[in-house]
């Protein structure tokens, strides 16, 4: 199982990304990310981080273990990482390619989810 923890959910993906994710990782289920206070200090994202280990443990916890991808605000994930890694829970990250267009002066993004990448550190 992949559990896709971040701001782009996978049915926005194409059907050729979710078809390689699903090859490589089984079901895909969506946990959205959180919004994080950009004011929060080290023990709010410690407490973040927690809350979400908790829901992954409890709700999405398999055998084998599921695989999360997580990308998003760095100070969650690099916390969220630890502790998942910690419980033996594989990390992945994805790169992105964005294309930016713009059309009388209003500039709009689309990020195409490339790869996905086993964390190692």
């Amino acid at each position: 199982m992949l559990i896709n923890l971040s701001n782009h959910p996978s049915v926005s993906w194409s059907a050729k990304q979710r078809a390689a994710a699903e090859e490589l990782f089984g079901e895909i289920r969506d946990l959205p990310f959180p919004a994080v206070d950009s004011t929060g200090n080290d023990m709010y994202i410690e407490q973040l981080a927690q809350e979400y280990l908790n829901i992954i443990v409890h709700k999405y916890f398999s055998n084998p273990l599921p695989v999360v991808h997580i990308m998003g605000e760095m100070t969650f994930t690099f916390a969220m990482v630890k502790a998942l890694q910690q419980r033996g829970i594989t990390c992945v990250a994805s790169t992105t390619e964005r294309i930016a267009t713009e059309e009388n002066g209003v500039k709009t993004s689309e990020f195409r989810l490339t790869l996905l990448q086993r964390i190692i550190y």
